[in-house]
């Protein structure tokens, strides 16, 4: 289909601020140079008026950066008359000239740096309100740093702004063909397309996009951002949209269960396997442990990883290559970020089983790691070991500065205390294989997976009560904390560790439980939300919890402790995700780790295959649910 080209689309409100261009630049005191553009759509020939704005942060508003018109073949140059400083983003807003009630058209185009070039179209647009869906309120675009900026990145995998066609990580492996996230994109710059064509599309659109959580959108960017929160919500309907004016082939065939886009991420393949777990690094960057070799062949047995990997917030690896040394060994679950912002990782010493990794080839089991924000190895070739360390696991920064790890053969935990691993010390932890441990604020709590019990500690490492047991307690893995201080847990029902000797589990599906901050059972067990072998867990910046599972190719979310932020109607407790399926996509693999970055995006890992060979198991990426969380600041 020939496409004619049309300006930007935005409100026709006073102060019209809607994302079409989002910008990051960095030298605020250069001369702005000229942007020259062009808006290709599905609709008629018409003008519009384009403005550019400064988007704003918690330190300051939006701001206009020059005014352009387009001529009707929807051509335009753009010199602003500002841009941003570091923080900052630039966007620009077009409406429709001399046409009334037409605010919502409204089309978006985002970049990280100032384009000399810029085409506006539904597939740009769909990537800006996914994007910065956690930084759009109507006609504006506001948030903390480094969201807003780290946002306006990840746009650009979705869409390129130079161009207007699918960007190349959306269009290739480990994306394009291999997973549905290219079709479901497609199918939601058709429903844009019905829009931009027909006013009776614009309604339909709108109608499909109010959603409980979010209202009524005042614009396509408010629409897809609508979607981006609450994927979950009337999938049929927007669908149905889409098939009025399908311009552009391969979309879905059928409705989605939901309308996450869900992009994968490798490094570039050939050394990414068995990612375990993240932690948020300064920037908002990606810090990710790795638990064995890569190799393509999966027959072929693999020792341990020696790799630590840091992605920035746009899901490239930094410097091209990951990062190594510093006694790094077959990592498992275990990675955290202390007060000064170094990163630490504890080695488990996964390596395949026999006849896997050979003998003569098997990593210790007795270390941690240590490396400062920019990825310079601060621990020894070892790694430190002080603090009789085994088998460690899960790691966690308390409250004071002392970084902890569990020790899986031992039924220990091993403090450095204020990051010191000259002060080492060993703490029997009472309970059997402790995986993972949280502060809440008032105590630490320790997941024991094999005796299906909680521990609660002070920062001495002294027990506040006997273990916590019951039914909300099921081979508990991950643990996760929000701002009330409740403890959220991930019980994955039937996982145990080889460490080194793997005990049975009880078989279930597993669940999700919270303890309030003193220990008392808050919610749970809840079995809903798509809940299968639950392992990694986490809240975000609304307190709402995300538990990554171990099968079934999905994530789950739960309503979290404040219920205003949930959909109206939803309780502490209750399933946001669909009951059946979750957050299905069929480019997950088996899930450990989960995180919500900055900018609102939710990373989980393929951390095994879904049919592993036990020579080599691992899985190969990183996933990203673009915009769907509200955002984490870095801490």
């Amino acid at each position: 289909m020939q496409f004619r080209r049309i300006p930007i689309s935005l409100l026709a409100t006073v102060g019209a601020a809607a994302s079409l261009c989002v910008v990051g630049v960095t030298d605020a005191t250069a001369a702005p140079a000229g942007v020259t553009g062009t808006v290709s759509t599905a609709g008629p020939d018409r003008e519009w008026d384009v403005r550019a704005w400064i988007t704003g942060t918690d330190s300051s508003p939006v701001r206009s950066a020059g005014v352009a018109r387009t001529d009707r073949a929807g051509r335009f140059t753009l010199r602003p008359t500002s841009q941003p400083a570091g923080n900052e983003a630039f966007y620009v807003t077009a409406t429709p000239v001399g046409q009334p009630n037409s605010s919502f058209t409204t089309l978006a185009a985002i970049s990280p740096t100032l384009p000399g070039r810029l085409t506006v179209n539904e597939l740009t647009t769909v990537a800006t309100g996914y994007a910065m869906a956690q930084f759009v309120d109507g006609p504006r675009i506001s948030g903390r740093a480094p969201g807003v900026r780290n946002a306006a990145s990840m746009a650009g995998n979705l869409a390129d702004p130079s161009s207007g066609r699918i960007g190349s990580t959306l269009a290739s492996a480990p994306n394009g063909a291999q997973t549905s996230t290219q079709a479901a994109f497609i199918s939601l710059t058709n429903a844009l397309t019905a829009c931009t064509s027909s006013a009776d599309g614009c309604a339909a659109l709108r109608s499909a996009t109010t959603t409980p959580l979010s209202g009524r959108p005042s614009n396509m960017v408010e629409a897809m951002a609508n979607m981006a929160k609450s994927p979950e919500h009337n999938p049929a309907g927007v669908f149905g949209v889409a098939l009025r004016r399908p311009a552009r082939a391969g979309g879905l065939p059928v409705p989605p269960a939901a309308w996450t886009l869900a992009l994968r991420f490798d490094g570039g393949g050939g050394l990414l396997a068995g990612p375990g777990n993240f932690v948020i690094g300064d920037g908002g960057d990606i810090w990710v442990n790795a638990n064995y070799e890569y190799n393509a062949d999966p027959r072929t047995p693999v020792c341990g990883s020696k790799y630590l990997f840091r992605f920035g917030p746009d899901g490239k690896l930094v410097g091209g290559r990951p990062i190594t040394g510093g006694g790094l060994s077959g990592a498992g679950y275990g990675i955290t970020r202390d007060h000064s912002g170094d990163i630490w990782v504890s080695n488990y010493g996964f390596a395949a089983p026999e006849p896997g990794c050979p003998t003569d080839r098997q990593p210790p089991h007795n270390s941690v790691s240590k490396f400062s924000a920019q990825g310079e190895a601060l621990s020894p070739a070892e790694g430190f070991t002080q603090g009789s360390i085994s088998w460690p696991q899960g790691m966690t920064t308390d409250r004071t500065g002392s970084v902890w790890t569990t020790n899986c053969a031992t039924d220990s935990l091993t403090v450095f205390p204020d990051g010191d691993p000259s002060r080492a010390r060993n703490v029997k932890v009472g309970v059997k294989q402790p995986f993972h441990l949280v502060d809440n604020g008032r105590a630490l709590f320790v997941s024991g997976l094999q005796s299906s019990s909680i521990a609660m500690l002070d920062r001495s490492g002294r027990p506040l009560r006997t273990p916590i047991t019951g039914p909300h307690v099921d081979n508990p893995l991950g643990l996760a904390t929000d701002v009330r201080g409740n403890v959220w847990i991930a019980n994955s029902g039937v996982i145990t560790m080889p460490c080194p000797d793997r005990p049975s589990g009880t078989g279930s599906f597993g669940s999700v439980s919270a303890l309030d901050p003193t220990g008392k059972a808050l919610v749970g067990p809840l079995r809903g939300g798509g809940i299968t072998i639950p392992w990694g867990i986490t809240t975000d910046g609304d307190g709402n919890v995300w538990v990554g599972n171990f099968a079934g190719k999905r994530v789950s979310k739960f309503c979290g402790a404040n219920a205003s932020a949930c959909p109206p109607g939803k309780r502490t407790g209750d399933a946001i995700s669909p009951d059946v399926t979750g957050y299905f996509f069929d480019g997950l693999a088996r899930s450990t780790g989960i995180i919500v970055d900055p900018a609102g995006n939710v990373w989980t890992t393929n951390n095994w295959k879904e049919v592993p060979l036990q020579t080599n198991p691992g899985g190969l990426h990183i996933v990203a649910l673009v915009g769907a969380a509200a955002p984490v600041p870095v801490r």
